[in-house]
């Protein structure tokens, strides 16, 4: 049944994680295109490490959580998260870009409702421009 069970206090802490890393890429690649996300470094960085956070937290959430959740891709997150620790040679921008302006938004509205409003995280903008 979709979003049938409740989250504990540790999972809820990993979503609120989840969350507030995406409002952070959300934010970091606002008004970007593609080719100027590229040629920033720093902007690359930021959403790699925050992509990084999202998969270690989604690592962390309980097996009961995830699995009464299967529309979330829990093992596709954790893998882009141990491809851009274990094998950043193989980081490709364009995936990366992708993550950033399709993923993250789409999982950061499926996440959000778990986490009681007035516990959200604040003042991060949620536009995806």
């Amino acid at each position: 049944m979709k979003w049938s069970m409740k989250a504990t206090d540790r999972d809820l802490a990993y979503l609120w994680d989840i969350v507030n890393a995406g409002y952070e890429i959300i934010s970091f690649v606002k008004g970007l295109d593609i080719n100027s996300f590229a040629s920033d470094k720093k902007t690359r960085y930021a959403v790699e490490r925050q992509i990084t956070v999202i998969g270690e937290a989604a690592r962390r959430i309980s097996a009961e959580f995830k699995e009464a959740n299967l529309e979330i891709p829990w093992s596709g997150i954790v893998s882009q998260r141990n491809v851009i620790v274990h094998e950043y040679g193989e980081i490709k921008t364009a995936k990366i870009w992708t993550i950033a302006k399709e993923k993250i938004p789409q999982l950061v509205n499926q996440l959000e409702p778990f986490i009681p409003e007035d516990d959200r995280p604040q003042n991060i903008d949620h536009s995806n421009t």
